[in-house]
């Protein structure tokens, strides 16, 4: 998988596609960047988003949802190395994942 365009970058082309000339086409602008053209309308419809021009999840919001999903399966795993040590201590046998070893 090729390493992503920096934001900076995607923000430049994106100001250059929406403040274009009359006669400039998308293609041309995708051809002096060297960007494909589906990846700028993908861009474009972002930006949109982002500004609040069009309904859709933000980038903001795409971060936050999943810095919360990683946050959320370490604590997952935190809590079930604190059920089998729990269940290890007090000698019971509790079904699933955790195994006493003896």
């Amino acid at each position: 998988m090729p390493a992503p365009y920096p934001q900076e970058f995607r923000e430049d082309v994106v100001r250059v596609a929406r403040s274009r000339e009359d006669g400039i086409t998308i293609a041309q602008i995708t051809k002096d960047f060297g960007v494909h053209e589906m990846t700028l309308h993908k861009w474009i419809r972002q930006a949109d988003i982002d500004d609040g021009n069009r309904p859709g999840k933000t980038r903001e919001d795409s971060t936050e949802l999943r810095e919360l999903r990683r946050r959320n399966r370490l604590l997952e795993q935190e809590n079930e190395v604190l059920r089998c040590a729990a269940a290890y201590l007090s000698q019971a046998n509790l079904p699933g994942k955790c195994t006493t070893r003896s």
